[in-house]
């Protein structure tokens, strides 16, 4: 799908400029003329995927838009002299998108997650947006890499429950393969990859402080709640490069800035 927002290629992948209300309201006007978006909220874990490996490549380029979910990428993006107008956070965009969606009497599936806390999740956001429509949720195991039979039974309960708009709560690069397989089958839909997104909003897993969001320490938060899982995506692998990030972010501002000036 083509798009009007200006793009910021950080490392190759090429991001949307926009903020979190001007995606919200590029969505639903899509969704309003009967047009499917797939959406993925990139952070700097995806990034490096996408650099590294080729089928994290294809993957994440397939998506109809990329966002930066990120302040090392909304940073990076500066240090080019091209900066990005916000962080678009996946976490953040789940309550203002089912707001919207309860004002315009859409659909939400939410697919994923741990049973009790989608359940929870689904349950709380009714209570704050009672108009809400809940089309289904359903947490179905999953292989990492989604068979046939999996991704046919998903698609039939989708089919079943004609969701608007469906959420995707099962961590990256999982939720962008089953939303790649499924996303045509459903082409009227809207999707977004969300994460640990629900176990937030069920009260389940705690999000980081809004100044630890801000300072773009998040991660450090998350990785005190489950260092076991984490250490070795955050410490090991996105850290180190995040310093690749930034040292080519500042070579591409300084060869923009030669070819400027004929240098």
């Amino acid at each position: 799908m083509q798009h009007a927002f200006p793009k910021v290629e950080l490392c190759g992948m090429a991001l949307a400029s926009v903020g979190s209300d001007e995606l919200l309201d590029h969505l639903f006007a899509s969704l309003a003329r009967g047009k499917g978006l797939w959406v993925v909220t990139a952070n700097l874990d995806f990034l490096r995927r996408f650099v590294q490996d080729p089928a994290s490549r294809d993957l994440y380029s397939d998506a109809d838009l990329r966002v930066a979910d990120g302040m090392p990428l909304v940073w990076a993006s500066h240090l080019q002299g091209t900066p990005l107008p916000q962080r678009v956070a996946g976490s953040s965009l789940v309550k203002p998108l089912c707001r919207r969606a309860a004002e315009g009497g859409w659909r939400v599936y939410l697919l994923g997650g741990e049973p009790a806390a989608t359940r929870a999740a689904a349950e709380k956001l009714v209570a704050e947006f009672p108009k809400l429509q809940i089309a289904g949720i359903s947490s179905p195991w999953l292989s990492d890499m989604p068979t046939d039979a999996e991704v046919e039974a998903v698609s039939a309960t989708l089919a079943q429950a004609r969701p608007d708009m469906v959420l995707v709560a099962m961590g990256s690069p999982k939720q962008e393969r089953v939303i790649q397989r499924l996303h045509n089958r459903l082409p009227h839909a809207c999707w977004m990859g969300v994460g640990i997104s629900l176990s937030f909003i069920a009260g389940h897993k705690r999000r980081a402080p809004k100044l630890m969001q801000r300072l773009g320490l998040e991660w450090v938060h998350r990785l005190a709640q489950e260092p076991g899982r984490l250490f070795r995506r955050y410490v090991l692998e996105d850290l180190p490069f995040a310093a690749v990030l930034f040292r080519r972010a500042v070579v591409a501002r300084l060869d923009a800035r030669a070819q400027r000036t004929g240098a």
